[in-house]
């Protein structure tokens, strides 16, 4: 059901209309590498999952292991509540509402709604889910959010705020999920390792 359907232009149309001047007249090896970021780089962040699931497999600790299998958890459970709350708002995209702008990527369809962002909160769920388990890790997987958040905005996909709220939601339902399973899953990775899956869950 639709609370409020956005216009995006009324809120930050300006700055985004500025951001689409900038890419025209920016460097085309620049534009390139944002442009391939904003489709593929949340793929560095299934690496970063590896990494956790490894170090945890290593450390031998149920915790450490409960947490590094529950940041994917955390990234689909962020997905699905900023996908419901795309649907409440239904915002049209801004490559969509803004006449004659022209864009590095092309503008996805009628009805794929821009605020707010679900590359912005991926990337964020999990560099919070990530930064509980590593702090240094965290801070990378922080900065690769920033950066992914703005190469939306980029290369035409969203406005400013649609990035800005995508990496609070994602934050907040990573954090969450996370501390949970700090709290509870333990007890559960105790139990498979006991069973089959024993020779992934520990060395």
């Amino acid at each position: 059901m639709t609370i409020l359907a956005l216009t995006g232009p009324s809120i930050d149309g300006g700055l985004y209309t500025w951001f689409q001047q900038q890419a025209q007249t920016s460097p085309a090896w620049f534009d390139d590498l944002i442009s391939w970021y904003a489709s593929y780089g949340l793929g560095l962040y299934a690496l970063m999952m590896i990494w956790c699931w490894w170090r945890a497999r290593q450390a031998r600790d149920p915790r450490a292991m409960a947490m590094a299998l529950f940041v994917p958890v955390a990234v689909v459970a962020a997905y699905v509540v900023n996908d419901i709350v795309k649907s409440m708002f239904t915002e049209v995209r801004p490559c969509q509402a803004i006449a004659g702008e022209i864009t590095l990527q092309p503008c996805p369809g009628v009805g794929d709604w821009s605020f707010p962002s679900n590359h912005s909160a991926i990337a964020a769920a999990a560099a919070a889910a990530i930064w509980l388990i590593s702090r240094r890790l965290g801070i990378i997987a922080s900065l690769l959010a920033l950066v992914m958040a703005f190469s939306r905005v980029w290369v035409g996909a969203h406005y400013p705020h649609d990035v800005i709220v995508g990496l609070v939601v994602g934050a907040v339902v990573g954090a969450l999920v996370e501390l949970l399973a700090r709290r509870f899953a333990p007890p559960l990775v105790v139990r498979l390792q006991g069973g089959a899956l024993r020779p992934l869950l520990t060395a």
